[in-house]
């Protein structure tokens, strides 16, 4: 009966239901497509840290990330092999690398850059090296003295696909290692600088020049499915501690690599909650200020009901019930125009290469796709439900307190 009475009642003014509706609907799809986007932009830029050789997880020497050069390097290979086998799923990857701070230079410049040592096959599985090659090749295990580098790299070097390039470093006893490269490949990234800093050779190439032998720098490890809230990858770098049980190795998961990362993403979801909360207070005004307005519009209508022997909390009951329709209708219209406003972009995603020099430091990608949590569209809704009912509840006090002889002195 209250559920059929209230929604009779909503639409005896038309005008002022479509002028509440529209402000719930609105503020409903603006939490759900920024929502999106934001949520969009924290998974893409994960999904970019992660490939950019960060990995899911690492393990490095103990001494390594505090001093990175090649004499703490990692000498138990056949150790680190067995553990990973033993521990690790068959859908996880991993490859070794050599990753050295090297100065590089030709005829016309130099410059520092970080020269890595990769397994092509197994690199190519887990980070954006193998899938960025745009012009030239890309390296196989077999090269010699062959080099890729970014694009940004050729520019500022002012080389080309064919041209040597020199690389030069401290090898393990110490010495300056110095060797050329032919460069066979330019690699693009969603970053200039990292274009400028990363240069890759095969890792036969890099132990050979440092003298390294055996020896690697690091082990980068790709979970499938990771995502930004890191469960799975810190129980699989709990599994590989208990393995190893050597303080010579450290193992980190992306969360402990990228600190920065980390705590922007905690702060994002605490400020799109904020942003849900404004948008709640300018939508919450509005349907305060119209419950009360329809209330005092029908002071006789409530005062006959009392006559009639209705309980004030009926009354309330009926007042929240016709909000509780308004919010319900204003929450589904908006969702639904929220789910079609990103699926309209989804496909394509927002450019935002205009913006580049502001993005690329936070690592935000070029293009930007908006992806909708569960979680964000429950507590959207959810939270205009409940503040809305809230919020109903002084107009619904307010007629519940008429009584019928105000009622009869209503002109």
């Amino acid at each position: 009966m209250y559920a059929i009475l209230a929604w009779r009642n909503i639409w005896r003014n038309p005008r002022r239901t479509i002028v509440i509706l529209m402000a719930v609907i609105i503020g409903v799809w603006s939490m759900i497509f920024l929502g999106a986007l934001m949520r969009g932009m924290e998974t893409q830029m994960v999904k970019t840290a992660i490939s950019t050789l960060t990995g899911s997880i690492q393990i490095h020497h103990m001494d390594y990330r505090n001093d990175p050069v090649v004499e703490n390097s990692m000498d138990d290979m056949d150790k680190l092999d067995r553990i990973l086998n033993a521990t690790l799923g068959k859908d996880a990857l991993w490859a070794k690398r050599i990753r050295v701070n090297a100065v590089a230079s030709n005829a016309r410049h130099s410059g520092g850059v970080i020269l890595v040592g990769i397994e092509p096959e197994k690199e190519k599985k887990i980070s954006f090296i193998g899938n960025s090659v745009i012009s030239g090749r890309y390296l196989s295990l077999e090269d010699t003295n062959k080099i890729v580098v970014g694009r940004a790299f050729l520019e500022k070097f002012n080389t080309k696909i064919g041209h040597k390039l020199i690389l030069m470093s401290q090898d393990t006893r110490k010495e300056i290692a110095s060797k050329a490269f032919k460069i066979v490949g330019v690699f693009s990234a969603e970053s200039e600088a990292i274009e400028k800093q990363f240069v890759f050779v095969p890792i036969s190439q890099a132990a050979k020049m440092f003298k390294m032998g055996r020896s690697i720098s690091e082990i980068s490890i790709l979970l499938p499915g990771s995502d930004i809230d890191g469960k799975q990858e810190t129980r699989a770098a709990e599994k590989l501690k208990s393995g190893l049980a050597n303080d010579t190795f450290h193992v980190e998961t992306w969360h402990q690599l990228l600190p920065m990362m980390k705590a922007y993403l905690e702060m994002s979801g605490f400020f799109l909650y904020i942003w849900y909360g404004v948008v709640f207070v300018a939508m919450g005004f509005g349907i305060a200020n119209t419950t009360l307005m329809a209330v005092f519009e029908r002071t006789r209508e409530f005062g006959l009901m009392k006559a009639l022997g209705m309980r004030p909390v009926q009354v309330i009951k009926g007042v929240v019930t016709e909000t509780f329709c308004l919010l319900v209708l204003g929450i589904f219209t908006g969702n639904i125009l929220g789910f079609l406003s990103v699926a309209a972009i989804a496909k394509n995603g927002i450019d935002l290469s205009a913006l580049a020099a502001g993005t690329q430091m936070w690592g935000i990608p070029r293009i930007l796709y908006p992806e909708i949590w569960t979680q964000d569209v429950a507590v959207a809704g959810l939270m205009v439900l409940v503040l809305g009912i809230l919020v109903s509840l002084y107009p619904a006090v307010k007629a519940a307190r008429f009584t019928p002889t105000q009622a009869m002195l209503k002109n």
